[in-house]
């Protein structure tokens, strides 16, 4: 066993990840204040082929060396807008057929084993700020609400954590079905 070099991983340039049919999910930032979360959200969302990422209220936008650092160049490779309002992106998205759900702990949430991604066709997912989670005035304009099932004595994972744990498993499910 060896590990492999970088330019044996075949990895896409920019410009042909720019042309790559992405999955048709749509990362919504509700006001994420760490750069260095935002930057793991590049750099997952690159990745697993995540259509675009949406910054809204005090999330931070690149170009930003913080935001950088963890992002390593997705920044520049993912799609991106920036909202004054979470609003805002919610309602963009649901005129453009999106179905919204917030990761988020709440009563009548669906356990991320349980959620079917494919009957949703375009799904657009709001991770909230590390402190207070997704805003309740963004709750209510969503869908519904994801949860990722935890054991420990912890109420949360990481935001940045959260969001690879359900990319990697939304990813799965649309890419692979069945599997």
């Amino acid at each position: 066993m060896r590990k492999l070099r970088t330019n044996e991983l075949n990895r896409l340039q920019a410009e042909e990840y720019k042309e790559t049919d992405k999955v048709p999910i749509v990362v919504v930032l509700d006001n994420v204040r760490s750069c260095n979360n935002i930057g793991s959200f590049f750099r997952t969302s690159d990745a697993l082929l995540i259509e675009a990422i949406y910054l809204c209220g005090i999330t931070a936008t690149p170009p930003n060396k913080e935001i950088h650092k963890t992002a390593l160049d997705a920044e520049k490779s993912v799609d991106w807008l920036y909202f004054e309002q979470t609003e805002e992106a919610i309602l963009k998205l649901k005129k453009a057929g999106y179905r919204i759900f917030a990761i988020e702990q709440i009563d009548k949430s669906v356990m991320l084993p349980d959620f079917d991604p494919t009957i949703h066709q375009k799904l657009a997912l709001v991770f909230g700020n590390e402190v207070k989670g997704v805003q309740q005035k963004i709750v209510d304009l969503c869908d519904g609400a994801i949860e990722i099932p935890q054991f420990g004595t912890k109420h949360s994972f990481n935001v940045s954590v959260s969001a690879g744990i359900v990319l990697w498993d939304l990813f799965k499910k649309m890419r692979y079905p069945g599997k």
